[in-house]
């Protein structure tokens, strides 16, 4: 398992997190299993958004012995009061809610207490106005609550709240089809989502991917919006690739399904390579560097997908990034323009006219 830094934090987090949506339907002794196996295969991150109830004796069960070792990201706003999951913007079912799950996890903190599933700007104001914001900021005063999170399929939303709140986690639905306009979630033009993107890595704001398979979609070629199913570490890459992101919560509810996630740790560059997902995107994407390294090997020793990242981060005003392309020990200054990025590049960007305006750019 490799690791990455949420910047803001501190925290030291798993590239794969356990996503639980669908846990509690295996019940205590799979549940228990499946969650020992993603521990001992060096997961530290989970997301408590459980579609049922059900879920949090498990979490409690399995996980409370090795409490100080995992990150937890809980919803103000998740209410299982009736059983299953429910969304609630009122303050006592809130409050309710938080308490409940506190007891179920036996724990009494909070890493990652998030701002839940905020879509529409009424969300936001509704959410303030009703006192939710308030108490979530209140247990963080009081140390209960470590660090601020958001979560929304919507990057205009995720725009106005981060211009407001100190964000410290944003988990935000990442995967080749939302990116390209397609599915339930698809919210944001290309550009829009890429600005999402961006704006975390340079502010230090960590991104948690929910949906990474799209509910699946993606993995099934019959139900894929590009008529082709992709793998799970083609995907798992794909989001890891994008500014920004920390870790990939996919769906497991059961010990099998986690190891055959955890493959994607030993797992060829080949067998990750989502390159083919060029030959389908917008024509909006076209001529966009997504990072994904389809262009290597540079005949140079240029990491082209690098330099274009962190080329894309300094226009956007990282500061820190500019300085880590600073420090490169092969930067575009060593494009010779043979062209061979160019012919193996899957979204038609022209790479060596690239190379020769990034240098420019960097003087």
């Amino acid at each position: 398992m490799q690791y990455r830094i949420n910047k803001r934090t501190g925290d030291r987090i798993s590239e794969i997190g356990f996503g639980s949506a669908y846990l509690f339907e295996v019940g205590m002794e799979e549940g228990v299993r499946a969650l020992e196996t993603a521990v001992e295969g060096g997961i530290n991150y989970f997301d408590l958004a459980a579609g049922d109830a059900k879920a949090f004796p498990i979490w409690g069960a399995a996980l409370s012995a090795v409490r100080k070792n995992v990150l937890f990201q809980i919803h103000f706003g998740a209410d299982y009061s009736k059983g299953g999951y429910g969304w609630s913007l009122e303050l006592d079912n809130v409050k309710r809610s938080v308490d409940w799950q506190l007891g179920q996890l036996k724990t009494d903190y909070i890493d990652y207490g998030f701002i839940h599933c905020q879509d529409a700007r009424s969300d936001w104001e509704t959410y303030q106005k009703n006192g939710v914001y308030a108490y979530l900021r209140s247990l963080q005063e009081q140390g209960v609550v470590k660090h601020l999170g958001l979560s929304s399929h919507t990057p205009s939303v995720i725009e106005t709240i981060m211009d407001q709140v100190p964000i410290d986690m944003l988990m935000f639905s990442v995967n080749p089809a939302y990116d390209y306009g397609q599915g339930e979630y698809a919210n944001g033009s290309v550009d829009e989502r890429s600005a999402i993107y961006r704006r975390c890595e340079k502010e230090g704001v960590g991104i948690s991917v929910m949906k990474p398979f799209s509910g699946g979609q993606l993995l099934d070629g019959a139900q894929s919006p590009f008529g082709r199913a992709l793998t799970p570490w083609q995907c798992i890459q794909y989001c890891l690739d994008k500014p920004g992101v920390l870790t990939v919560l996919p769906g497991a509810s059961n010990a099998e399904e986690v190891k055959r996630l955890l493959g994607y740790c030993t797992a060829s560059e080949e067998e990750r390579d989502y390159s083919v997902i060029g030959s389908f995107a917008p024509p909006q994407a076209s001529g966009k560097c997504v990072y994904c390294g389809h262009c290597r090997p540079c005949p140079m020793g240029i990491d082209i997908g690098l330099v274009n990242k962190y080329y894309d981060l300094a226009r956007a005003g990282d500061a820190l990034a500019a300085e880590h392309y600073r420090k490169l020990e092969v930067n575009a200054s060593a494009c010779v323009g043979c062209g061979h990025c160019d012919s193996r590049c899957p979204f038609s960007v022209a790479q060596s006219q690239r190379m020769q305006e990034i240098n420019d750019w960097f003087g």
